[in-house]
């Protein structure tokens, strides 16, 4: 009797099992049809979007408010391209010398970041056509005495790793005697000069004009050079390319790009 009612027991719990297992699986089923289903119809309505990276520590061109939102030259001339192409703007803020791989990634679309237009960069990725030119500067504090290349012998000269500005510096350095610091940020290289860890910052001109003039720094063009213009850089091959060059003569030829100039970089 007790053998009986306790195989009579086991055969119950495998019942009751196999129609657990079948309830689970029709639930499940059911799940995976109702998330491709909100899959399908999301893909059918969404909207475009167009991932930008930037470095947001170069002021005027792209830095945050205290509220952390993003601003600059290149914000405002990013969200006139979406808006013109129709794409939802998506910026992603990262390392200066970061930023070409995250397009070699795919990681991004498009970046912009006051990026010259080097030789050594149209290698690895596509440029627009030339937005925007602007040389570059080195800067210190007023009581240095720092006026000329022949002055920064013996000095320590801070730049952005990534930068043109670090290809140049390494370039004058043998000449005219001083060495090289390379830091994370703009931001960071302005805190080194004003704790005198550097003696001089060598930074795109616009970019210094900015600290100068906020923080009663001194500085002087650097002649040596005729710097390439800034352009916005896409992943080798890139669609986008021929799309933003016809956004930017068109805002080139209606006055718009002309107007974020005189709001972002003027010297007034």
């Amino acid at each position: 009797m007790t053998k009986t009612f306790g195989k009579v027991l086991v055969f119950i719990s495998f019942i009751a099992i196999i129609l657990m297992l079948a309830a689970c699986g029709n639930g499940g089923g059911n799940e995976n049809a109702s998330s491709s289903d909100s899959s399908n119809a999301s893909d059918s309505g969404e909207e475009k979007v167009l991932k930008l990276a930037t470095s947001a520590d170069f002021p005027p061109f792209e830095s945050r408010t205290p509220e952390g939102e993003f601003e600059g030259f290149d914000i405002d001339l990013a969200n006139l391209i979406a808006d013109e192409l129709g794409y939802e703007l998506n910026i992603e803020d990262m390392k200066f010398d970061g930023l070409i791989g995250s397009l070699q990634s795919g990681r991004v679309d498009m970046v912009m970041a006051g990026m010259s237009m080097t030789e050594e960069r149209r290698k690895n990725v596509d440029f627009s056509t030339e937005y925007n030119r602007s040389g570059e500067m080195f800067i210190s504090k007023p009581d240095a005495g720092i006026n000329s290349l022949e002055d920064l012998k013996g000095k320590t000269v801070g730049v952005q790793l990534g930068t043109i500005q670090e290809e140049g510096a390494e370039k004058l350095k043998d000449e005219y005697g001083f060495e090289v610091k390379k830091l994370d940020s703009a931001n960071i290289l302005i805190q080194e000069l004003k704790s005198n860890r550097i003696d001089v910052g060598y930074m795109d001109k616009s970019v210094a004009k900015g600290y100068v003039k906020e923080q009663g720094l001194e500085g002087f063009d650097d002649p040596t050079t005729s710097s390439p213009g800034m352009g916005i850089a896409f992943p080798k091959g890139s669609e986008l390319v021929d799309d933003v060059n016809d956004v930017l003569k068109k805002i080139e030829e209606n006055g718009k790009l002309a107007e974020l100039k005189d709001k972002w970089l003027s010297e007034e």
